[in-house]
């Protein structure tokens, strides 16, 4: 029975079947917080979401029955798990307050297509250069920040009267926010400003910002080599097992060839006996 619940929670067809109840989950979410279609659809929408939300319920049971407690070793159904928990919360009375949460059952839609969950995990796997890069543009705008507020406190004390406002407003020129009214406001009694924002702006915009871009190319090249190599892995596993199985029946049939020779000989050497 375990056998054939697993089977049935690997197919392609139940995974389908899943990600269209997300799809339609997430439809129906989307439209219960527009009141025009609570007034008019109000009841259907409530329907559609209970039954949805049993039936993740009812998948994830028998994925748990199918996988027992290695179902807790993925991080990928641990993930549906916490979702899922978090999603039925709100349909208790106790937890009424917490029906907003109940749209994180989209966030399934990560974990079930395998092309997203690739995307996710090379995104992971880039966290650890990420934070250096994050650490790298924070000194960045701690400097420019500083040096911002040596020389333009007194020019434009809104935007540079502190370090606290400074670090703000750099922080707003490094995204391209309000960055005309910055330069204005600058510029209009320092010219030469515009040299100090120029290179800060390259720096830390076109160099450092580009890195986070690096760094997650980088992540997901290494989540794919890694999936094309337990894959080659998986299927020269496969292909040896596939191998010595022909292999042995192969010798069995040569086995059987040979005692069919021994038979028809004595069979023939019988009457030339007689």
């Amino acid at each position: 029975m375990t056998g054939r619940v697993r089977e049935l929670v690997a197919s392609p067809r139940f995974q389908r079947l899943v990600l269209a109840v997300i799809l339609v989950n997430a439809v129906t979410l989307g439209l219960e917080s527009v009141p025009a279609a609570m007034d008019r659809f109000g009841d259907l929408l409530i329907v559609i979401d209970t039954i949805a939300l049993s039936l993740f319920v009812v998948e994830l049971g028998l994925r748990i029955y199918a996988h027992g407690w290695r179902f807790f070793t993925d991080p990928w159904s641990v993930f549906d798990f916490i979702v899922v928990a978090i999603a039925v919360a709100p349909a208790l009375g106790a937890f009424t307050a917490m029906r907003a949460f109940r749209v994180l059952r989209v966030l399934r839609l990560i974990s079930a297509p395998r092309a997203t969950r690739r995307v996710v995990g090379g995104l992971l796997a880039a966290i650890p250069g990420m934070s250096v890069v994050i650490a790298l543009l924070g000194l960045m705008v701690y400097v420019g920040a500083v040096i911002a507020t040596y020389l333009f406190d007194d020019i434009a004390p809104d935007y540079f009267g502190d370090l606290g406002s400074s670090l703000f407003t750099m922080f707003q020129v490094l995204t391209g926010e309000a960055w005309p009214t910055v330069a204005a406001a600058v510029l209009s009694k320092a010219p030469l400003a515009w040299i100090f924002f120029v290179a800060y702006i390259l720096v830390s915009s076109f160099a450092v910002l580009n890195l986070f871009i690096a760094v997650f190319v980088r992540g997901m090249q290494t989540g794919v080599t890694d999936d094309l190599t337990a894959a080659e892995h998986h299927h020269a596993t496969t292909q040896a097992a596939h191998d010595r199985l022909l292999l042995t029946e192969i010798r069995a049939l040569r086995a059987e060839l040979a005692a069919l020779r021994t038979a028809t000989r004595a069979t023939h050497q019988q009457p030339d006996a007689q």
